[in-house]
């Protein structure tokens, strides 16, 4: 055969079943021998912190929920082969004659580049919270409260909350672990 040329390509899938498809297609390419054509199947993700029962766990959030990356040359079968694995809904941006529009390469690297930072980041990232936005404490003496975010020190990685208790509102000095998004 020729050169293939790969290019990046944007499935669709129902929301939460990502890695799923990941996995279907890794083990559909490996079983049909088509390698050579499909070289990278990609979850963007990024790792979010949380305390959870006084502990710090980290858990990776899809960056594109309902969206699976791959490199790929479409040729032959291959879209057909893509579009029938269990939760894919089809190609991102089909034409009418079923082809589908590979990425731009500034918007593959655009996206390679956040996955990398992502990754070298590691630890340092963070959720980013908004001044007036509702968060519920789920660490420390006031677990289970609601308030409202008043200030937002980055560099602390620290939040002003403004929590009612008892009726009266009383300003929290919280860490971004000890909040979550309501």
């Amino acid at each position: 055969m020729g050169e293939n040329v790969k290019k990046w390509y944007v499935l669709r899938a129902i929301g939460g079943k990502e890695k799923k498809v990941k996995e279907y297609i890794e083990n559909e390419i490996a079983n049909a021998g088509l390698q050579e054509y499909v070289s990278q199947v990609l979850i963007p993700t990024e790792k979010v912190y949380q305390i959870r029962n006084g502990k710090k766990i980290s858990k990776d959030r899809n960056f594109f929920p309902g969206y699976v990356l791959i490199e790929a040359c479409l040729v032959g079968e291959i879209p057909h082969l893509l579009k029938s694995i269990p939760n894919v809904i089809g190609f991102l941006g089909d034409t009418k004659s079923g082809d589908p529009v590979p990425m731009r390469q500034s918007e593959v690297y655009r996206i390679l580049g956040q996955v990398d930072e992502m990754a070298e980041l590691g630890e340092e990232m963070n959720v980013p919270f908004v001044v007036g936005e509702t968060v519920k404490v789920i660490d420390g003496p006031f677990n289970g409260f609601n308030g409202i975010i008043e200030k937002i020190n980055d560099e602390k990685k620290k939040l002003e909350v403004m929590v009612k208790i008892f009726g009266r509102k009383t300003p929290l000095e919280l860490s971004f672990m000890q909040v979550e998004k309501e």
